[in-house]
């Protein structure tokens, strides 16, 4: 069974898809991107939409009963790898031991313009 998860406390989807889906005990959380859900506009800079963006999976993850330490993986899309450090930061701070799987790819363009996006899949307990 199919299960969608929302919450007000991330930003709504921007199209066709949901915050999230849970499938058993699954959650496939779609990409965030950096915009402050209270105002709905995008936050300036690397360093506060990569923040952003970890706040909004934590709120959908949250939601959903689970949490960072559950996160199997994460997917990094962005705009330039020469934000790779800055980011890895920023998300690193986030997490602990052990660390979920990961890739990160270097796109030409994210959705709004933003610098960063991220996705998880979560196995919930």
């Amino acid at each position: 069974m199919v299960k969608e998860v929302f919450t007000e406390k991330a930003p709504a989807a921007i199209g066709p898809y949901s915050q999230a889906i849970e499938v058993g005990n699954l959650l496939f959380v779609s990409g965030q991107i950096g915009i402050n859900p209270e105002t709905g506009e995008v936050v300036t800079g690397i360093e506060a939409q990569t923040k952003q963006v970890m706040e909004n999976l934590k709120h959908i993850i949250d939601q959903a009963g689970a949490d960072f330490s559950q996160v199997a993986k994460f997917t990094i899309y962005l705009s330039s790898m020469d934000d790779f450090a800055t980011i890895n930061e920023i998300y690193g701070g986030y997490l602990t031991k052990p660390y979920p799987a990961r890739a990160t790819i270097e796109v030409s363009r994210l959705p709004k313009d933003v610098l960063v996006e991220i996705d998880a899949i979560v196995v919930k307990e």
